[in-house]
């Protein structure tokens, strides 16, 4: 799903770090944004080209409060009137400048969230840029544990009986770290990129049938926890009948792919046996994947070691 927040969301979240002040506009806090972006509607001041666009959040600078500051009142009316003219998501004045009293009206009549704050612009910007994209990025919720293996982000999946909660808490032991059991929220935060989560009501905890559910956290500490981390690698575990009857590839891990989101996910899918010591089994995946990365496939080097022996005998 594509996900909105509303402007009153964005400043309980930004308030401190922003050092926010609510100016006025305070009926449009339920005004929604749908859009990661931000900006600084320069142009659309001067009201030949509007280049303001609804549900976003419009930064005012130095540039643009100095632009104010120069016109005479009723000129200064007309582009607060421009800036206004479309259902702005909310306005902030940053660099400590003052605001001017057409802008508060505007903002009142309106219901627009009116917001000033010390910091420069550039600064502001880039801190409402990246909580934006990843506050609206797409997300869609799946069943798995996510965990971080050997560095890189690692979800394990397959049916609710294959031991998944039992492996992660094997990892854990291990030294691995734990980011979500049963529910993984996954947002893609970029084109080419799907970071996981923990809904805010499972966070630290992991179910284990047999000892119920678990506090992570209290139990492995701090370290042992992270919040979110980037899906790098799907680890799913099938029965070994299944495995055998589906033909998975002997030779390379990384065969398959899943999509998520439009993203392709590298997945290992590894037979589950008794006796087989599944922990080292996931480390070895992260760390293969680790080499695939970096421009090294063992299965490809074993099979062109195998043909040059091939003709060399011949």
């Amino acid at each position: 799903m594509t996900n909105s927040i509303t402007v009153n969301r964005m400043f309980t979240a930004l308030a401190q770090m922003l050092a926010l002040t609510w100016v006025s506009g305070h009926a449009g806090g339920d005004k929604q944004l749908r859009s990661d972006m931000v900006q600084k509607p320069s142009l659309a001041l001067i009201g030949h080209l509007n280049f303001v666009h609804p549900n976003r959040v419009q930064v005012l600078g130095c540039a643009e409060m100095d632009y104010l500051g120069k016109l005479n009142f009723d000129d200064l009316r007309l582009a607060i009137e421009n800036l206004f003219s479309t259902e702005l998501a909310a306005v902030i004045v940053a660099n400590g400048e003052s605001v001017p009293e057409p802008l508060r009206a505007a903002s009142q009549r309106t219901n627009t969230p009116l917001f000033a704050t010390p910091l420069p612009s550039p600064e502001l910007m880039a801190v409402l840029s990246h909580y934006l994209v990843n506050a609206l990025a797409e997300s869609i919720s799946v069943h798995g544990v996510m965990l971080e293996v050997n560095g890189i982000g690692v979800m394990l999946t397959g049916e609710s009986s294959a031991g998944k909660s039992e492996l992660a808490l094997e990892l854990l032991t291990r030294g691995h770290r734990f980011v979500a059991d049963d529910v993984v929220d996954l947002y893609k935060t970029a084109p080419d990129t799907l970071s996981a989560q923990s809904p805010a009501m499972l966070q630290d905890y992991l179910e284990v049938r047999g000892l119920g559910v678990l506090d992570i956290r209290a139990l492995f500490g701090e370290l042992a926890i992270k919040m979110k981390k980037n899906l790098k690698l799907i680890v799913h575990l099938k029965p070994l009948e299944e495995a055998v009857s589906d033909n998975i590839s002997r030779l390379d891990m990384l065969a398959s792919t899943e999509t998520i989101l439009g993203i392709d996910v590298p997945k290992v899918q590894i037979p589950v046996a008794i006796g087989r010591n599944l922990a080292v089994l996931v480390e070895v995946a992260a760390r293969n994947h680790i080499l695939r990365m970096r421009g090294v496939n063992s299965a490809e080097v074993f099979i062109a070691r195998q043909k040059k022996m091939l003709e060399a005998g011949e």
